[in-house]
């Protein structure tokens, strides 16, 4: 059985499109690289489902910073660091 829900690369890219349509962003606005990189660095640092999570973390840390690329980009770091840096707290 195959997953419907994995998108091929140029799947992503037009649906990058339409939420940058819709929301009237610019392509700069929408690094799916960089956010690509902070799920899997979150997903094997900490857990999977912190990954999505974590993004909504990010974007919400770069808009109140003021929303540009570069705030983005510090929030993405940021994150990541805590990500590579995390220690699952010992369960005992």
């Amino acid at each position: 059985m195959t997953d419907d829900r994995t998108l091929p690369p140029e799947a992503l890219d037009a649906w990058a499109a339409v939420l940058r349509e819709r929301f009237g962003l610019a392509e700069e606005d929408v690094p799916i690289t960089l956010i690509l990189d902070l799920a899997r660095d979150v997903a094997q640092g900490v857990a999977r489902p912190a990954a999505p999570f974590s993004a909504f973390v990010a974007g919400l840390v770069a808009g109140r910073a003021g929303g540009a690329p570069g705030d983005v980009r510090a929030a993405v770091a940021a994150i990541t660091g805590l990500a590579l840096a995390y220690r699952q707290p010992d369960a005992g």
